[in-house]
């Protein structure tokens, strides 16, 4: 009677269960060192599209936009971009602004993440 109920108990072994914290513990390190990268890249295309959307900067020169630029950036605590980064695109439909960029993450020892990044500002009609 003991064996029969012995082989029907199911669980996790410790083997497993340290195998699946190690895997948690890892992804959960990964994320808190990604995730700052993509809150920095939404207040980027936040920015652009604030700058995009401001009627005194569809008239205004390429100077005067990369200082609001400059500026907004400044009071924001960003530093992967600079001002000079900027693509800045004068057509018929207005304004649009453009920044690549990337963001190198170190992981562990000599392994790093390279994140890519191409935030557009662009006019909302």
């Amino acid at each position: 009677m003991i064996k029969t109920i012995a082989s029907r108990q199911r669980g996790v072994s410790l083997s497993g269960l340290l195998i699946w914290s190690t895997l948690l513990i890892l992804a959960a390190i990964v994320g808190m060192k990604v995730i700052p990268a993509y809150v920095q890249d939404a207040e980027i295309k936040s920015i652009l599209s604030t700058i995009v959307n401001d009627s005194e900067m569809q008239g205004a020169q390429s100077k005067s936009v990369r200082e609001s630029f400059s500026k907004r950036v400044m009071m924001n605590n960003i530093n992967v971009v600079t001002a000079d980064d900027i693509e800045i695109v004068k057509d018929e439909r207005g304004l649009s602004l453009s920044i690549s960029y990337q963001v190198k993450i170190p992981l562990i020892g000599n392994s790093s993440l390279l994140l890519e990044f191409n935030p557009k500002g662009l006019k909302n009609s």
